[in-house]
């Protein structure tokens, strides 16, 4: 998971301040992410400057609030779609897509978590091809395959076997959202968090 794309998920449940927005990082993610809060401020600036997320106003206490522009919205939509982060783990992904859309009140997880069990399935199909092609030319007749070919065979047999596991966890996921896994954002206020800088005060002038 690209921190980016959790963020702008993370905002499509309306408008959040940055301190709670980390802090959502983790609660909807089940533990699994621990994301300096560094990061998470340089995040949304980034997203700011990509025009993906604008400045929504500050909190009563004068935390600045962030929302999505329209792009940030198609941008949320798309990775929950499934289009994956660069160079991300699929697996990763994928827990992490379901957990994030289905905690949020705002996002009905049923097309997140049936999209990622098709994407499942068309893994399991490819290596299950890859696995008989390997069967198929070390079989009657043909020679053992050894070196890199017995290592390719190896290979689809772990993917399927982790596609298998990633479409169990999704079955397992389906029926736990259908008893309701989604929660409203945190109303705690937090210890800390970025404030817009204030003007240096002016020295006041003394009379002589």
């Amino acid at each position: 998971m690209a921190v980016r794309d959790a963020l702008l998920v993370l905002l499509l449940d309306g408008p959040a301040y940055g301190f709670q927005l980390h802090g959502g990082l983790a609660a909807r993610t089940g533990g699994r992410r621990d994301i300096n809060v560094g990061q998470t401020y340089a995040t949304l600036d980034r997203l700011a400057r990509q025009r993906l997320v604008e400045r929504a106003g500050t909190t009563d206490d004068g935390l600045p609030l962030h929302r999505l522009t329209a792009a940030g919205r198609e941008a949320a939509a798309a990775w929950l779609a499934g289009a994956d982060a660069a160079g991300a783990d699929a697996w990763h992904e994928t827990l992490d897509r379901v957990m994030l859309a289905a905690s949020l009140p705002s996002i009905d997880a049923s097309p997140v978590i049936g999209g990622e069990r098709e994407r499942w399935g068309a893994r399991r199909a490819d290596a299950v091809r890859r696995a008989n092609r390997a069967a198929a030319a070390s079989g009657p007749g043909a020679p053992r395959a050894s070196g890199p070919e017995a290592l390719a065979a190896l290979a689809a047999t772990a993917d399927i076997a982790q596609a298998d596991a990633a479409i169990a966890w999704l079955d397992g996921a389906s029926r736990a959202d259908d008893a309701g896994l989604a929660f409203a954002p945190s109303t705690d206020r937090p210890r800390r968090g970025r404030r817009p800088s204030q003007p240096p005060s002016q020295p006041q002038s003394i009379d002589a």
